[in-house]
């Protein structure tokens, strides 16, 4: 192989003057504060999942002795279900949009009415 044809593998040498993506990355400043918003991510993920529960168990015991659902504790629901999805969203890489309170608002609580009971 002449040096004028370098292996396929080796394109990246042009974009990168090190040669070595592993190291850019290391250094990447952006990669770390992501690292750093992950992190904070997983705390609050926890946080609403312990709220979440409280919600549910709450929920349950306003439909337990009603016998209708609680509005309130729906919309509650809805909200915590749809920031919990955000954060994952986000932790999966599936969006750079940062969930609140690191950079994003907190999702609304509407509900879709289901009324084929």
């Amino acid at each position: 192989m002449s040096n004028d044809n370098p292996p396929a593998d080796h394109a990246f040498v042009e974009d990168n003057p090190t040669g070595n993506p592993l190291e850019q990355n290391l250094k990447s400043q952006a990669t770390w504060l992501r690292a750093l918003f992950m992190l904070i991510s997983c705390v609050l993920v926890s946080i609403a999942s312990f709220v979440g529960s409280v919600v549910v168990v709450l929920g349950f015991f306003w439909v337990l002795f009603t016998g209708e659902v609680n509005r309130q504790v729906q919309q509650v629901g809805q909200s915590l279900a749809s920031y919990i999805y955000e954060i994952v969203r986000y932790l999966t890489f599936n969006t750079d949009q940062k969930p609140f309170p690191l950079g994003g608002e907190w999702p609304s609580g509407t509900v879709e009415d289901d009324s084929d009971d």
